[in-house]
């Protein structure tokens, strides 16, 4: 498949006043209160300088360094204009339900071809679990973004939810840890992946659901707020068999102790 190419970093936002901010080691930050008497001298916050693209040159050396450590056939490739066409595995780690169109036949080559877009043929919906870590091998450019690979991705699986719903994220496997990371839209997922190398267990990139602290229910259909009470339902009365059963258990083990008890001479 082809297509056009977190954390907080804790870092005050350009907008605000950056002399209000101040960072502590431990990556909290306090605004100062409003002074009354105006400071005589006052440090001005020097930016970081971003790190400068890297040139061409540069860009040609990653990658046969990336391209001699690939054991298949997935390898990048430079254009004579600077940019590069590669590989990315994509994990798709959903804990809900998906909307798709209902009815609809498999995508076909010429489908694919043309760029025909199957869920347009239907209004009708359904929703379904997608195979929990299901994986996507996605080639795109060095110029697509976070946003075009979760668009992308939806429209291989014909999801019609909101793109808004979905994130993507980076796991860095390193010294025993992993660590997670969301990405923002903007990021260039092939860059990151030329920067780690092929191995997919150094640098993984993983589909998740949108967590953004609240649920904003208004993005939701009908009939996946209608799916979400069934589920809800469901794992209600599971969790009351459960309980149910353990105290059961406690029960009969203390009528068996008492019984033990009772049958022992005083």
């Amino acid at each position: 498949m082809t297509i056009g190419s977190s954390m907080s970093s804790g870092y005050c936002s350009l907008d605000e006043d950056l002399e209000d901010c101040f960072f502590t080691a431990k990556t909290s930050f306090f605004r100062s209160a409003p002074s009354k008497v105006p400071a005589k001298h006052v440090t001005q916050p020097v930016e970081e300088e971003k790190p400068k693209p890297p040139t061409v040159q540069e860009i040609k050396q990653k990658i046969e360094k990336y391209n001699a450590k690939v054991t298949n056939c997935l390898l990048m490739k430079l254009s004579d204009d600077g940019t590069y066409t590669g590989f990315i595995k994509v994990h798709l780690k959903l804990r809900r339900p998906v909307t798709v169109p209902a009815g609809i036949r498999p995508q076909s080559i010429y489908d694919a071809l043309k760029e025909v877009n199957l869920a347009d043929m239907t209004d009708k919906r359904t929703s379904f679990y997608l195979p929990l870590d299901a994986i996507k091998q996605l080639h795109i450019s060095s110029t697509t973004t976070v946003s075009e690979v979760i668009q992308g991705l939806l429209k291989k699986f014909m999801v019609v939810d909101n793109p808004q719903k979905f994130a993507l994220f980076k796991e860095v496997r390193k010294d025993g840890q992993v660590l997670v990371q969301k990405l923002p839209l903007t990021e260039y997922p092939l860059y990151l992946q030329l920067l780690a190398g092929p191995d997919t267990n150094v640098l993984s990139f993983v589909l998740k659901e949108n967590e953004t602290g609240e649920v904003e229910w208004d993005a939701f259909s009908i009939p996946e707020l209608q799916n979400f009470l069934m589920i809800l339902d469901r794992e209600e009365k599971d969790k009351i068999q459960q309980v149910r059963r353990k105290y059961e258990k406690f029960k009969q083990r203390l009528q068996q102790t008492l019984k033990e008890a009772r049958g022992k001479p005083g």
